[in-house]
């Protein structure tokens, strides 16, 4: 049986949410905050880091910009998921525009649910392993909940030279930001429909 474009963006969306929700929830209920694991040697590690913010560990303007990020990441979503509805009633979707946009769709989704539910289903994780569903209820309030982080890698580390101008005799690390899966599908969504965009949308 050949799947049409809309099956095979579920297809996507729900696999990489599942992907990505299984990995925070074993991070969550098996690591502490701030704990880490090399997997290559010292280039690559699992590091468990939570963020209130945008995707890569950023943040901004404390709870307001937390409620603020959280209802953009939902009308996101919904417009997203829109326009993929649209594309594809309209006949004017590829298979890689959807590829692009539902990469994009599952990541910020993934995110969402973190923050919308994370703080009400887990306790804490400063100290202790976190667990879920416990009896005192969760760290946090419904929107609240923090970001689950745990994919660093530090490739390149260094000192600028001293004739570089702002950071001379300064540490550097490249790549300094510490992301999760989803964080990973949507730079991938992204990158991919800034490089072929001119392809992957049918004009008229």
């Amino acid at each position: 049986m050949k799947l049409t474009l809309g099956q095979k963006a579920a297809i996507i969306v729900a696999a990489i949410l599942i992907v990505d929700q299984i990995i925070k929830v074993w991070i969550k209920t098996h690591m502490m905050l701030g704990e880490s694991y090399s997997i290559f040697g010292s280039w690559s590690y699992i590091h468990f880091t939570e963020n209130y913010g945008m995707a890569f560990g950023l943040e901004f303007w404390g709870k307001v910009g937390k409620i603020i990020l959280s209802l953009f990441r939902i009308a996101a979503v919904i417009a997203i998921g829109f326009y993929i509805r649209h594309l594809i009633k309209l006949e004017k979707a590829t298979l890689g525009s959807i590829v692009g946009l539902s990469l994009i769709l599952a990541g910020a989704l993934g995110n969402i649910i973190d923050s919308a539910f994370y703080g009400l289903i887990f306790d804490h994780s400063i100290g202790q392993v976190a667990q879920l569903f416990p009896k005192g209820g969760g760290y946090a309030e419904f929107l609240h909940g923090k970001v689950v982080d745990m994919f660093y890698f530090p490739i390149i580390e260094g000192v600028f030279p001293s004739w570089f101008p702002l950071w001379g005799g300064e540490e550097f690390v490249f790549f300094r930001p510490v992301f999760n899966f989803a964080d990973a599908a949507i730079s991938v969504g992204v990158i991919y429909i800034i490089l072929f965009q001119r392809k992957l949308f049918m004009h008229d």
